[in-house]
C-alpha cells in the first residue's frame, strides 16, 4: 500500500512538473531583434493560470502576465531605443528562462518566391554577385540577426515554427535571403542600429497561397475559381499563410520587404486587387494598419519569348497597385534582368534599392535615390511624343551606361527600348532623344506621321532598355496605352 502511495505521489509530481513547463515559440530566443521605441508582443504557455514574471534587462522592469486555461499567455513590454546585448528572463514559480544577446532595432519580415528565397550563397549554377565578398565581411555585421522560417505547408494555422535566430556570420548569411540580407546591411550600414530580419519564402508559390480564403472572396470582381484553383502545396490558398505567416504574425516588426509575382502571370489582370488585399490581410494579422510594405518589381527575362509581354502585364499591376496602398513603394529592376535565366544575379541592387524606399519613406534619410523614375505624361510635336516623368530632379538627371552602343550624331549614347504607335495600335521601333534641358525624352518613327502611343521596355525582356537617372535608378516599364495585349503567349 505504502509502495502505491509513493508511487501515485512520483506520478503526480511529475505531471504537475509537466504542466508548470515554460514554453516559448521559436521566435522568442536568443541573439533575436526587437523592434525597438514601442510596445513589442511576448507570449509563450505555461501551466494553466499560472503567473508569468517577465524581467526586461534594458529598464530592469517586471511585467506580469497570467495564462489563460489552455495554459496560453501574451502581453506587451514596452522598448527603448536601439542598442543592447540586453538580457530577458521568463520566470513561472521555480521555473525559468533566460534569452540572452538580445538587441534593440529594426525589424523587417521578408517574403515571396524564388527570386526572394535565394540565397547569398546562390543556386546551382546561378551565382549571386558580390556574394562572396559579403559572405567574408558578415562577422563584421554582428548586429544584424537573421531568422528562416522553414517551409511549410497547413491547412490549419501554426502557432511556431522550427527555427532559430543566427549572428550574421559567413554560415548564416551564406543560407540567408540574399536581397534580405543585402536590405539589412544597407540600412544597418545608414543607420548604425541592429536590424532583425525574419525570411519566410518559397519558390514557386503564387500569392493566393500567401492569403486566405476569405480574404480571396472579399475582392470584388477577380476570377476566384482561378484563384482558387491551385494543386500544388505552394498554390493553395491559405497554406503558407497558415503555415509560414501565422506563426510570426505576433512579432512586432516594423514593415514588409516582398518579391513575388512570377508566378501569377497567367491572372495577371487580378494581381493588383490580389496585392492590395494581400497587403491589407497582412497588416490586419499584425495588427498595424500602418506597416510600410516594399515591392520588388519583377526582373525581365525571356519567359514564352523575349518580345513577348506576360512579364510586363503583372509589372503593370504591381505599379498600380501601390498607387492605392498606403505606404508602400517599389523597387524598380527594368536594368537587372537576365534572358536566360530566371534568378537574375545582381541581387544587391535589388536589396539596396529597397532599403532606400525604407531609409527615405520611414528613416527619413535624404540624398539617396529612390523612388526609380516613371512616365508621368506626354504631348505631342508634330511626328514626336515629348514624355515626362515622375521622381526625377529638377536638372537633368539621365545618365548614359558604357555598356550600350547607339551614340547619336552629338556624341551621346539614346535612350532606347521605346516603340511608339499610331492609331491603328501597330507598333514600331522607336527613335529617341533625351532632352537634358528638362529632363524629357523625345520619341518618334519615321514610319508614322501621327504617334498616339508609346511604350518603353514593355516585353518580358528589353535588352535595349537603356533609361537611367545619374545615380542608377532605372525607369519602370510603361504604356501609355490601354490596348487589349494579344501577344502574350500561352502562359505555362
Amino acid at each position: 500500500m505504502k509502495k502505491t502511495i509513493v508511487f501515485l505521489l512520483i506520478i503526480f509530481v511529475l505531471v504537475v512538473k509537466t504542466e508548470a513547463q515554460l514554453k516559448l515559440p521559436a521566435l522568442l530566443s536568443s541573439n533575436m531583434v526587437l523592434q525597438r521605441n514601442t510596445e513589442v508582443n511576448l507570449w509563450g504557455e505555461s501551466a494553466p493560470h499560472s503567473k508569468v514574471t517577465i524581467s526586461t534587462s534594458w529598464d530592469n522592469k517586471e511585467y506580469f502576465v497570467k495564462s489563460d486555461h489552455q495554459g496560453k499567455w501574451r502581453t506587451k513590454v514596452n522598448t527603448v531605443d536601439a542598442g543592447g546585448p540586453y538580457k530577458i528572463i521568463f520566470k513561472v514559480d521555480d521555473e525559468s528562462i533566460a534569452l540572452d544577446n538580445v538587441l534593440l532595432g529594426e525589424v523587417w519580415i521578408v517574403s515571396g518566391q524564388s527570386n526572394m528565397e535565394m540565397p547569398m550563397g546562390g543556386f546551382m549554377y546561378q551565382p549571386i554577385d558580390n556574394s562572396l565578398d559579403n559572405i567574408i565581411e558578415s562577422n563584421q555585421y554582428p548586429n544584424i540577426r537573421l531568422f528562416t522560417v522553414p517551409i511549410k505547408s497547413s491547412e490549419k494555422p501554426l502557432y511556431d515554427c522550427e527555427s532559430e535566430w543566427h549572428v550574421s556570420s559567413p554560415k548564416s548569411v551564406t543560407n540567408f535571403s540574399a536581397v534580405g540580407y543585402f536590405f539589412g546591411k544597407t540600412i544597418s550600414k545608414v543607420l548604425n542600429i541592429p536590424i532583425g530580419l525574419i525570411s519566410s519564402t518559397w519558390g514557386g508559390s503564387n500569392i493566393e497561397s500567401w492569403m486566405t480564403y476569405s480574404s480571396l472572396d472579399s475582392i470584388k470582381g477577380i476570377d476566384h475559381d482561378f484563384a482558387k484553383s491551385g494543386k500544388s502545396e505552394n498554390s493553395i490558398p491559405e497554406r503558407l499563410f497558415n503555415g509560414m505567416i501565422v506563426p510570426i504574425s505576433n512579432f512586432t516588426a516594423r514593415g514588409f520587404i516582398w518579391y513575388q509575382g512570377e508566378s501569377n502571370r497567367k491572372n495577371w489582370y487580378d494581381y493588383k486587387e490580389l496585392q492590395i488585399a494581400l497587403v491589407k490581410l497582412w497588416r490586419k494579422s499584425w495588427k498595424n494598419p500602418n506597416m510600410p510594405f516594399y515591392i520588388t518589381q519583377l526582373a525581365p527575362y525571356n519567359y514564352e519569348g523575349k518580345d513577348l509581354r506576360s512579364l510586363p502585364l503583372v509589372i503593370e499591376a504591381q505599379y498600380k497597385a501601390i498607387e492605392e496602398i498606403p505606404y508602400s513603394g517599389i523597387a524598380a529592376t527594368t536594368d537587372l534582368g537576365n534572358p536566360t535565366c530566371i534568378h537574375p544575379q545582381k541581387k544587391q541592387d535589388i536589396g539596396q534599392r529597397l532599403a532606400f524606399l525604407a531609409l527615405k519613406n520611414d528613416y527619413g534619410v535624404e540624398g539617396l535615390p529612390a523612388p526609380a523614375p516613371t512616365f508621368k505624361s506626354f504631348v505631342r510635336d508634330g511626328k514626336k511624343m515629348i514624355l515626362s516623368f515622375n521622381n526625377v530632379s529638377k536638372e537633368y538627371d539621365w545618365n548614359n551606361p558604357n555598356s550600350f552602343k547607339g551614340y547619336s550624331d552629338d556624341g551621346y549614347i539614346k535612350p532606347k527600348g521605346f516603340e511608339i504607335a499610331g492609331s491603328d495600335g501597330i507598333y514600331y521601333p522607336a527613335e529617341s532623344n533625351y532632352q537634358w534641358w528638362k529632363n524629357t525624352i523625345e520619341v518618334w518613327s519615321d514610319s508614322i506621321d501621327n504617334p498616339v502611343a508609346v511604350r518603353y521596355a514593355f516585353k518580358n525582356y528589353c535588352r535595349d532598355a537603356n533609361v537611367v537617372t545619374l545615380l542608377g535608378q532605372p525607369l519602370a516599364p510603361f504604356r501609355t496605352d490601354s490596348w487589349e495585349v494579344k501577344d502574350i503567349g500561352e502562359i505555362k
